[in-house]
């Protein structure tokens, strides 16, 4: 047995034994790729494989299909053209899939070959995808095992309740069966092709519940309210001089509840110096699925070439989005996704476009190419700390070179060089370094908060669905919303907290009802209130809640000037830059001013070497001769007592000579290697 399986594996391995056909890619299709089926009943979808001309030799087919509508029975492999399954046929319906992979020994060419005949049982009510990864693969016999699925036909099933047996039901609130509402009210309708003498119905989770034979009455409608989110089932039979009939079963699909909540992904990231930045989103719904993505960005920067009607619609866009080309300035990127019952989700990120080089983070501090962040005081300590430094060595460079000058030609240095020498030894003891840190604070804007007052409505007021909450004051205020009239007028109120002050502003509905209005200047800094009424000629609607934004400042106002607070530390940057260049051009200066004064001295130092050598030399050789003379004498005759002073004194002068000779050398060399 053992020998046969390895046979086979590797009669599977070695397919590549034949020459290679020419011709269309590969084909995999399903059978029928449509159809409508009942709940609770089961069909089969078989898989087939068309090589249009070429040989194939080998396949690896993934199947998907929608697991809370569909259940796999079995998958049927009796008359497959696959001569080897590497691996059983393995399905899973918690993931919906099924996975075939096999091989064909010798390769074959068909152009409907059977792969596996698939069954399923319908679960639910719905529309039903299956369909084929983009993973599958079919290989060519060529040897090298090339990938030749091009194409694929997937299969689209419609998936229903049986026929009503009983009484027909309809609904005004939720008419089709397949598709997900958002309303959980539900009204249902319902007669009899016969007069009926009584009805008896019940709404459960189940598909095919059977009413009791407990009579509800001779009613022809009932409404059900606050239903929850999911799937239910209304069931009715009818009975005639006692005899109860078929049940009519009818589905109710309700989702009530938006998609997750998502975050917004900007790459490289929200603070960029790239113009065009992707936008990455991605959602679940637990429910009826998520259906769209609508996409929005708000320039939060004036500009005269935007116009508002530009800024005011979503358009729909799939992720990942590459965003136009925008100019440097802070953005407001809105994504809403869409459920298929209606039901949205709505998340905002703020973008950041900013110079190449460095950007400027708002109270954070500077940070380099989105990647190394220097808090602000972090950035004062270091500027200020290498301008003390530099000012120390400037310092420092200035006053040797004064000593260098001092001590030039013209000065008597050979009749002080030790004096000068003995003050450079000293300066170096006397040179030291000083850090002085220098700390900036920050000042703490506080601002009143007043609470919104809640107002009762006789009709409904604005919806305020997006508003710039947390902004700066060189940042542009937007808000926006839904309302239940269309092409009517919305007015948006703005009052700032302290000051009492209250402006207002209009922006027009859309024929869906969305409204959006951006600001044309920037607001000053502080906290305000904000609602909005809609408006009909005379009639206004009552208020809506109010919204609380806070703007903060980061710009001051100096007449009709604002300069940023990013401006004003770039500012400081360069004037901290340019004082750090002007010493290190002092340094520079005096350095290369004292090597040459330094040069000078050296050589007169050399000078005065030479001269103390030469002068202590010959006053040796003086008294050297003078000794000798009174050495001769002594041999001779007696030294008088004079002559024996005399002798004593030059042997001390020539010791003090001797050891002279060798301090004034010691000192002058010293005084050379330290200049």
């Amino acid at each position: 047995m053992m020998s046969r399986v390895a046979w086979r594996v590797g009669i599977f391995v070695l397919f590549a034994a034949s020459i290679p056909w020419t011709g269309h890619a590969a084909f995999l299709s399903l059978e029928p790729s449509s159809g409508t089926f009942i709940v609770g009943s089961t069909f089969d979808v078989p898989i087939f494989l068309d090589t249009e001309g070429k040989s194939v030799n080998a396949l690896d087919v993934l199947l998907e299909f929608p697991p809370a509508l569909l259940q796999l029975v079995s998958p049927s492999t009796g008359n497959s053209v696959v001569g080897i399954w590497t691996s059983q046929p393995r399905f899973n319906n918690q993931e919906g899939t099924v996975h075939l992979q096999g091989g064909i020994p010798g390769g074959i060419t068909v152009s409907r070959g059977l792969l596996a005949n698939v069954t399923f049982r319908v679960k639910a009510v719905g529309s039903a995808i299956v369909k084929f990864s983009p993973s599958s693969k079919v290989l060519l016999n060529d040897g090298r095992g090339t990938d030749d699925l091009r194409r694929v036909s997937n299969g689209v099933y419609r998936l229903m309740l049986p026929p009503p047996l009983g009484p027909t039901v309809v609904s005004e609130t939720h008419p089709d069966q397949s598709q997900w509402y958002a309303n959980s009210t539900v009204l249902l309708n319902w007669a009899s092709e016969t007069d009926a003498d009584n009805y008896s119905f019940i709404l459960s989770q189940e598909p095919f519940d059977v009413p009791d034979d407990t009579p509800e009455g001779k009613r022809f409608s009932v409404a059900y309210k606050n239903l929850p989110d999911g799937k239910h089932y209304f069931h009715i039979k009818s009975s005639k001089n006692g005899a109860w009939g078929g049940t009519t079963h009818f589905s109710i699909k309700i989702d009530k509840s938006p998609p997750s909540q998502f975050p917004i992904e900007i790459v490289p990231s929200a603070r960029t110096t790239r113009r065009q930045p992707v936008v990455q989103f991605a959602t679940t719904d637990f429910l009826s699925g998520v259906e769209r993505y609508e996409l929005k960005f708000i320039s939060l920067q004036p500009s005269a070439h935007s116009s508002q009607d530009e800024q005011t619609l979503f358009f729909e866009a799939q992720s990942p989005y590459v965003l136009p080309p925008l100019e440097d300035g802070s953005y407001d990127i809105v994504v809403r996704a869409y459920d298929v019952a209606g039901n949205s989700y709505e998340a905002t990120e703020r973008l950041k476009i900013v110079p190449v080089l460095f950007q400027f983070i708002k109270d954070e501090g500077l940070q380099f190419r989105s990647a190394l962040l220097i808090p602000w005081r972090i950035v004062w300590i270091i500027f200020a700390a290498l301008i003390l430094l530099l000012a120390a060595i400037a310092w420092g460079v200035k006053r040797w070179h004064d000593r260098i000058v001092q001590a030039s030609p013209g000065k008597k240095l050979p009749d002080n060089v030790q004096k000068q020498l003995e003050e450079l030894k000293r300066y170096k003891d006397r040179y030291k370094m000083f850090i002085v840190l220098l700390c900036i604070g920050a000042l703490a804007l506080s601002a009143r908060v007043v609470s919104a007052q809640e107002v009762t409505s006789v009709s409904a007021p604005p919806l305020v669905t997006s508003v710039s909450r947390n902004i700066s004051n060189q940042e542009i205020f937007y808000i926006g919303g839904e309302s239940d009239v269309n092409d009517a007028s919305v007015v948006i109120y703005i009052q700032n907290v302290v000051t009492g002050e209250t402006s207002s502003v209009t922006a027009s509905t859309g024929k869906r009802g969305e409204w959006f209005y951006r600001h044309s200047t920037f607001l000053p800094a502080g906290e305000y209130v904000l609602w909005a009424q809609s408006r009909i000629g005379e009639f206004i609607s009552p208020p809506s809640p109010q919204f609380r934004i806070t703007v903060q400042k980061t710009a001051f106002q100096v007449g009709t000037s604002r300069i940023s607070y990013e401006t004003l530390y770039l500012g400081i940057i360069l004037l901290l830059t340019g004082i750090v260049i002007v010493l290190i051009f002092a340094i520079a200066s005096h350095l290369s001013k004292a090597r040459k004064v330094h040069r000078a001295l050296r050589k007169e130092i050399q000078e005065a070497e030479e001269s103390v050598r030469s002068g202590f030399a010959l006053l040796r050789r003086d008294i050297a001769a003078q000794l000798s003379t009174l050495q001769k004498a002594k041999l001779s005759q007696t030294l008088s007592a004079e002559e024996k002073m005399r002798e004593e004194q030059l042997m001390k002068d020539l010791e003090w000579v001797e050891n002279n000779i060798g301090k004034e050398v010691l000192d002058i060399e010293q005084v050379d290697i330290g200049l």
